[in-house]
């Protein structure tokens, strides 16, 4: 996932072994079809969405859940910034927005200030929040038919500390997520300090990589833990590129396909072609053969819609979202 504009991110932002980690996603569709609830699982495929790709709308947990129920998602990666405001997270003093192709914004030192200070405060209420309120939020997702296969709160950096990683773990497993997703740390230490702290919680860190992905940007990481896992996304994965093609973007899921704890898709064109974010069918991104591959080959990890082409005018969100499930239903059924 690109980095974008969400509240977080405008903020600056051995009990178990991965033989089994498909055992995770493998039970039935949720709702039967003709239910009043989503059932975006087809032909075996979980199709999920990731909910950064409403970024664009209001963001409450209750907005959320229902983008979800309009588009027909019964699974997803569920950013952290409406679960925690609704938890009673401390409101940053500091709000501003950076527009990407524009110069960093500068705080001055009265806002570092306040920044430190916020963190602190952030810190001492993750470390010490009651998990009533994130069961509330587990109980409005399964009243709507909506399950959560990763979580995604902005708790896992190197100076976030242990309490604060535990936290977010605790509050993915009351939410029932088997996974967190964070973005691929260049430390070592950090990617070993995390998968322990996942096997100590029996919840699998999904990293997550743009365009320094490789066949081999993993490896190290995987190699850790086995709660180290991938957060895959296929779009960048094409937009890096030659030697990136069709065939080893394939191979690389059928070789890893039981270190994939969640697969993100969208439609980008290669780095020869301009690397761009476009609609679904009309870019690089082997969409159709992906598709089948994890229908074919039984994949038991979900496919991630996430929504970054340019949203066209009289449209929205959920409006395009929902065009994104029906390419790939098409696909699948």
């Amino acid at each position: 996932m690109k980095k974008n504009y969400n509240n977080s991110r405008r903020q600056f932002l051995a009990a178990g072994s991965l033989a089994s980690l498909g055992l995770l996603f493998a039970k039935p569709a949720a709702f039967a079809f003709g239910s009043a609830k989503p059932d975006s699982k087809f032909g075996g495929v979980q199709i999920g969405c990731i909910t950064y790709s409403y970024r664009s709308m209001p963001g409450s947990i209750d907005d959320i859940i229902g983008y979800l129920t309009q588009c027909g998602i019964s699974a997803t990666e569920l950013m952290g910034d409406a679960v925690e405001e609704y938890a009673g997270k401390p409101v940053n003093p500091v709000q501003m927005r950076w527009v990407p192709g524009q110069p960093r914004p500068t705080l001055t030192d009265e806002q570092r200030a306040a920044m430190k200070k916020y963190q602190e405060d952030v810190k001492a209420w993750r470390e010490s929040v009651s998990m009533d309120k994130f069961k509330e939020v587990r109980a409005k997702l399964d009243k709507a038919g909506i399950s959560v296969y990763a979580y995604k709160p902005n708790a896992f950096g190197p100076n976030n500390s242990d309490g604060e990683v535990e936290y977010a773990l605790k509050s993915a497993k009351v939410l029932g997520a088997k996974s967190v997703t964070v973005e691929l740390p260049t430390d070592p230490k950090q990617t070993q300090r995390l998968g322990d702290l996942g096997a100590k919680h029996g919840i699998y860190f999904g990293y997550h990589a743009h365009l320094q992905v490789k066949d081999t940007a993993f490896d190290e990481a995987l190699a850790q833990s086995p709660y180290n896992s991938m957060n895959l996304d296929a779009g960048h994965y094409i937009a890096v590129g030659a030697p990136h093609t069709t065939a080893s973007l394939l191979a690389l899921l059928e070789a890893k396909k039981d270190r994939i704890t969640s697969l993100h898709i969208k439609d980008r064109t290669s780095k020869e072609n301009g690397a761009k974010n476009l609609v679904w069918g009309t870019g690089d991104t082997p969409l159709k053969e992906i598709l089948t591959a994890m229908k074919k080959n039984k994949y038991n990890f979900p496919a991630t819609i996430e929504l970054e082409y340019d949203i066209p005018a009289g449209s929205d969100a959920v409006a395009e979202v929902k065009k994104c499930v029906e390419y790939a239903k098409a696909i699948l059924v």
